[in-house]
């Protein structure tokens, strides 16, 4: 089950790429992402067929493949999320569009499907000439990332971490997970591309002795931070603390540092430090940036869904055996890890008197005050009210806003509803909730009356 969804994550970020960028109706969206990502791709399969390109055998050498059952060029998620952004755009600019009254039942939300398959054809066209620029490109660019070793390693972490705090990450790692940036290599017959899909390639194929050492490079160093380095930084925010302080600091503590543990997600407890004291998060980069380099030296080989905690853990590294994974040297490397970021936060948090959670003479609570029944309106009304909204999304631990006027942002209100930072870029604000982001979208929308 797991293969089929990763083999067909192309069409599954066209879907998810138009439902996240769609203001409403997101339903049509997705729709009209499908029906574009199919248009698309039968466009290209069409020019390949007239200019007599349509490779009969060996179709990855060609850069071809088959995408639902259409053979065409091989543009993987990259082209996936394309589409999904012309859905989106197009639905966002015509689901309300109004037509002469004999096209009456083609206007608003039908039109969308319409011009979306129109414009895909046209896009289709495109990507036949642009695309086989850009695969070259981002294969010379995987061949300079193996050229930079242990050191284009720990740079690949320490920058992947320094993109965290404006949501930047998810752009910077994916083309190693799922493109040729990440590596090739031939699986079962096939040739796959990506560090993503290369892991879970193997992972179906039962003779697979040994994962790919791209898992190393890009995926494995995470297990080290997440589930060990930051525990580690948590109980020195602990220790730190105010005697008086340190009940309510440790509930925080550990309710963040097991969210780091378990699932990989991160940003409860970094935010707890990041804005407090920025080189307290550098720090914490170059210890994330030698994790990564310490995994890739000891060819630790586990693979990962999305983010490095327990669960993926012991699905990826320890169910699949020591002897392919080196699983155990997490383990110690990561009781290193523990110390290193004890003893480093403890030295700098009193060295440099940080005020981090519980060395203030008043604490805050963030959620103290709030209540679950009234916090969507809470939300709102942080958020400058339901008339300064434009749209409200999410990712799987912030609440991504455009609001028209930031002014109207009250970031105190937001910290009674649960908030744990608060990131603006113009017009574009995030809001840290942690991994119950989505349930207070879901509680925006029914108050907005979105769904």
């Amino acid at each position: 089950a797991g293969n089929i969804v990763f083999s067909n994550l192309p069409v599954i970020f066209a879907v998810g790429v138009a439902i996240g960028l769609a203001r409403s109706d997101k339903g049509t969206a997705a729709l009209a992402a499908l029906i574009g990502y199919l248009v698309m791709h039968s466009s290209i399969n069409a020019i390949l067929t007239i200019n007599g390109k349509l490779a009969v055998d060996n179709l990855a050498a060609v850069g071809q493949g088959s995408t639902l059952g259409i053979q065409t060029l091989e543009t993987g998620v990259f082209g996936g999320i394309i589409v999904g952004i012309l859905a989106s755009y197009l639905h966002n600019r015509f689901n309300k569009i109004e037509l002469p009254t004999y096209l009456g039942f083609f206007g608003g939300s039908r039109f969308v499907p319409i011009i979306t398959s129109f414009s895909a054809i046209i896009l289709g066209a495109i990507m036949y000439f642009v695309w086989p620029v850009f695969q070259g490109l981002i294969t010379n660019v995987g061949d300079v990332v193996n050229a930079t070793g242990y050191l284009g390693t720990f740079l690949y972490g320490f920058i992947l971490r320094m993109l965290g705090p404006v949501g930047l990450h998810h752009i910077f790692y994916l083309p190693f997970w799922q493109t040729a940036v990440g590596g090739t290599l031939e699986v079962g017959g096939e040739l796959v591309q990506g560090t993503q899909n290369i892991f879970f390639a193997q992972l179906a194929d039962p003779a697979t002795q040994e994962f790919f050492g791209g898992t190393a490079r890009f995926m494995s160093g995470r297990f080290i931070t997440m589930m060990f380095g930051l525990v580690g930084a948590a109980f020195a925010i602990y220790k730190t603390a105010k005697p008086e302080n340190k009940k309510v600091v440790g509930g925080l503590m550990l309710s963040a540092a097991l969210t780091s543990f378990l699932t990989g997600i991160t940003e409860p407890l970094e935010f707890s430090f990041l804005f407090i004291a920025p080189a307290l998060y550098v720090v914490h980069a170059v210890f994330d940036g030698l994790a990564f380099m310490l995994a890739h030296i000891f060819e630790i080989t586990i693979g990962q869904t999305f983010s490095g905690g327990f669960i993926d853990f012991i699905l990826f590294g320890v169910l699949q055996g020591n002897e392919r994974t080196n699983w155990i040297m997490v383990l110690v490397i990561g009781v290193v890890w523990f110390f290193l970021y004890y003893f480093t936060f403890m030295f700098l948090i009193t060295k440099f008197n940080f005020q981090t959670p519980g060395r203030t003479d008043k604490i805050e609570v963030a959620g103290n005050k709030a209540k679950v029944e009234g916090r969507a309106l809470d939300v709102v009304n942080g958020l400058g009210g339901a008339d300064n909204l434009v749209d409200v999304d999410n990712c799987a631990t912030r609440l991504r806003v455009t609001v028209k006027d930031e002014t109207l942002v009250n970031e105190e209100l937001l910290k009674e509803t649960g908030s744990q930072g608060l990131i603006k870029r113009g017009n574009g604000i995030q809001v840290v909730y942690g991994p119950q982001v989505s349930v207070i979208k879901n509680e925006i929308e029914e108050l907005l009356g979105d769904e």
